[in-house]
């Protein structure tokens, strides 16, 4: 299931950035995280590890992931690496400057188990989503502008 959403935010990328590719602070607008650390020796960039707990439709997500991509003030996209109840999970998050701030991308791709089954329920679960995501970002404006 591949998700796209954006927001503007009257914010610059030096305030936006931090709190998108911070592991720590991830969870200030990002409620359904319920946990989430630092699992390698890197703390951020390409390679570094992460864990976290998410409360997903009711149901506690415990996902390991990887940094895949890292430009600094741009870009930042990790993958799942092991984790429970979905067979793949990835995020990539894009920031563009605009005449008033920054538009933040949110980019999402999960695949469900169980084949045909979970692509059955990829549809289903695709307006939760999408409203999840659309709930996200707009905490992180409010955070970003505050």
């Amino acid at each position: 299931m591949k998700i796209k959403k954006s927001i503007d935010i009257l914010a610059g990328a030096e305030t936006i950035w931090p709190l998108i590719a911070e592991p720590l602070n991830i969870i200030k607008w990002c409620s359904t995280v319920k946990i989430i650390f630092q699992t390698g020796d890197k703390s951020e960039g390409l390679g570094a590890a992460f864990y976290f707990e998410e409360k997903a439709a009711g149901t506690l997500m415990k996902l390991h992931f990887v940094v895949t991509e890292w430009n600094y003030s741009r870009t930042v996209a990790f993958k799942m690496t092991s984790g429970n109840l979905v067979k793949g999970y990835e995020q990539k998050y894009t920031l563009h400057p605009t005449e008033n701030g920054i538009k933040v991308t949110c980019f999402e791709n999960v695949t469900l188990p169980f084949g045909i089954l979970g692509k059955l329920a990829e549809i289903l679960r695709r307006p939760v989503s999408e409203d999840h995501i659309e709930r996200i970002l707009f905490a992180l404006k409010s955070l970003g502008e505050a």
